[in-house]
């Protein structure tokens, strides 16, 4: 389960309104252009790379991976000119674990990744540092190794030996989407035991003497948006604690993944009930009284009113108020940070201004639901702690925590109960019941060895050789420009249509869609008007990287496709996954080009 912190973040407040966004993104639609090169970023803004510090007996390498990019740890290699200032190996810092079914084991990193190389440079001679990194992005595309060359010391521009961290903008770490989100989860935190109790008392006081439905709209909105404020300052300033700290980087530690594992456990626990958090006494009754003796009616009174709620409602909201901090601290973006927090702030707002301007109808009551809504929220802390310590724990053991966690909500749900009375107590239930068969199939794959929650029982040996063997059958694989330019021709002198294939065994999403497109019975069915050509840049040779800008690609996965003159069909260009169904309807919508 790779970088699913943040959606985890937000799903913990946000669950009824955040179904989808596991979802793959939905490929473009039929008849539109799948030339979409403009979806991925050159890699030289992908994956920028710049020196932090460097002394005479070091050189610190700041890598900074743009969101949804991420970096090969094993891909890594260093060269220092003159050789003989080089003083040892690279110290590189733990990164995030993956697994892939081809490639094993293997370590990434997201976002800003800090290397030290060791000198022996006591008069600070000017050097070149030669640095090989790979990634890929999470949108299936995945580039070929590169190399850069970094110049230091005297002949290098005097900005280089203590370069920036580099970030993407403000409009680059945050979207409106992402706005949108925080303002649901707002809402979220609202149906809540610890918040939605106090909106008839705090309108009380701020709407005090039954104002008319304009003047408890205006009183509202200056209760809220100074309680938004206090959130959008809370936000920005864990924007730069993050940048500062690099916390990103330190939650690879097991000694920060333990801690932060057993923090979200306990306020799991709270939102169980078994203890509550709270201000302590002598804090939360001064600003009891302080609110008490606030006049509400007036816009003054409502904005300290407001201020003062913010101070009071949080430690209610704790848990996954820190859980979206964490989150925003990651990003190191204060501008961000402090609009997301301002409209989750209105978010939790929304409804007193709701019932300010006189819509109190509208408003839910009390009642079980809401401690309903808070064992949920229990459950997704308890998924964020197993989450994290996913990346310190052997798979198979993680694995079966996944397992206990879904036992455990089975249990809750009245899995195991043979004569519930209620409808709804039944359909939960029937949840209850699909959430032990997963148990059960996680416990069983963790006891084989497997590790993929996704995919608790693994593969079956039998149908993946299978699907191998079918997706080699009748390809032909090259690894020059110039075998690739002679299988042009002849499929042009014979008038036949051409897909090709890039390939590169370090390609995840290759694999992918060897295995699960290129397999897939209504593509293979149309496989037989084309000569089939695999291009493997797995090597990535100056020759292969040069026919990639050729052709205007990143790297791969790629497909083309070719008319039987040999002239691309551009706009069926495919870059990145994609599903067998779309690709079966790229291949119809050419087939009727090619009659």
């Amino acid at each position: 389960m790779r970088r699913l912190l943040p959606l985890l973040l937000l799903v913990l407040v946000t669950l009824p309104v955040q179904a989808g966004l596991f979802d793959k993104l939905p490929s473009a639609p039929l008849g539109a252009p799948l030339n979409n090169s403009t979806d991925f970023l050159p890699v030289r803004e992908a994956f920028r790379l710049s020196v932090a510090d460097s002394s005479a007996t070091s050189v610190k390498l700041r890598f900074t991976a743009a969101e949804g990019y991420y970096l090969y740890r094993h891909s890594f290699k260093f060269r220092i000119e003159p050789s003989d200032l080089a003083k040892g190996e690279a110290v590189i810092p733990p990164g995030e674990a993956k697994h892939d079914d081809y490639f094993g084991d293997v370590e990434v990193y997201y976002g800003i990744t800090d290397i030290e190389l060791p000198l022996n440079n006591p008069y600070d001679l000017p050097l070149t540092v030669h640095v090989t990194y790979q990634g890929c992005a999470d949108k299936g595309l995945c580039y070929p190794p590169e190399t850069e060359r970094l110049e230091i010391g005297d002949a290098a521009p005097q900005t280089a030996a203590a370069a920036p961290v580099t970030r993407q903008s403000a409009a680059a770490t945050w979207s409106w989407r992402d706005l949108a989100l925080f303002f649901a989860a707002g809402l979220g935190l609202t149906f809540t035991p610890c918040v939605l109790p106090m909106l008839p008392i705090l309108s009380g006081v701020v709407l005090r003497g039954r104002p008319s439905n304009r003047r408890g709209l205006v009183l509202s909105l200056a209760y809220v948006l100074p309680m938004a404020a206090c959130y959008a300052v809370l936000g920005a300033l864990m924007g730069l604690f993050g940048a500062s700290l690099n916390l990103q980087a330190l939650l690879q530690s097991p000694w920060i993944l333990g801690p932060f594992a057993l923090f979200f456990t306990l306020f799991a626990l709270a939102m169980f009930g078994v203890f509550e958090l709270r201000l302590p006494a002598f804090i939360r009754d001064r600003l009891d009284r302080r609110a008490a003796q606030t006049q509400g009616g007036t816009i003054a009174g409502a904005a300290t009113l407001g201020v003062l709620s913010s101070l009071i409602v949080s430690p209610c909201i704790t848990a996954p108020l820190t859980a979206l901090l964490l989150y925003i601290s990651s990003t190191g973006d204060a501008v961000g940070g402090g609009l997301q927090l301002f409209a989750l702030g209105l978010g939790m707002g929304t409804p007193l201004v709701l019932f300010g301007a006189g819509g109190g109808a509208l408003l839910p009551k009390s009642g079980a639901w809401l401690i309903t809504v808070r064992n949920a929220f229990g459950v997704l802390l308890l998924g964020v702690s197993v989450w994290l310590l996913e990346r310190i724990l052997p798979g198979p053991l993680s694995l079966a925590l996944w397992g206990l966690l879904a036992a455990g909500v089975a249990v809750f749900l009245g899995a195991l109960e043979f004569t519930p009375k209620e409808a709804g107590r039944k359909l939960a239930q029937v949840a209850g019941l699909a959430l032990l068969v997963y148990a059960l199939a996680a416990w069983f794959g963790a006891l084989q060895g497997n590790d993929d929650p996704l995919r608790p029982l693994g593969q079956f040996t039998g149908v993946a050789a299978s699907s191998s063997s079918t997706a080699t059958a009748g390809w032909q694989t090259v690894n020059t420009p110039a075998d690739l330019d002679a299988a042009l021709a002849a499929a042009k002198n014979t008038g036949q249509p051409l897909l090709l294939d890039w390939y590169a065994d370090w390609c995840i999403s290759c694999k992918v869609i060897e295995r699960e497109v290129f397999t897939a019975p209504q593509v293979t069915s149309q496989f037989g008007a084309y000569r089939l050509i695999r291009f493997d840049i797995t090597d990535s040779t100056a020759e292969q990287r040069a026919l990639l800008d050729r052709y205007q690609l990143f790297g791969p996965p790629a497909i083309l496709l070719f008319d039987a003159q040999g002239n691309e069909m551009q706009d069926l260009r495919v870059i990145g996954e994609i599903n067998a169904d779309n690709f079966a309807e790229r291949l119809q919508q050419a087939a009727t080009r090619l009659k």
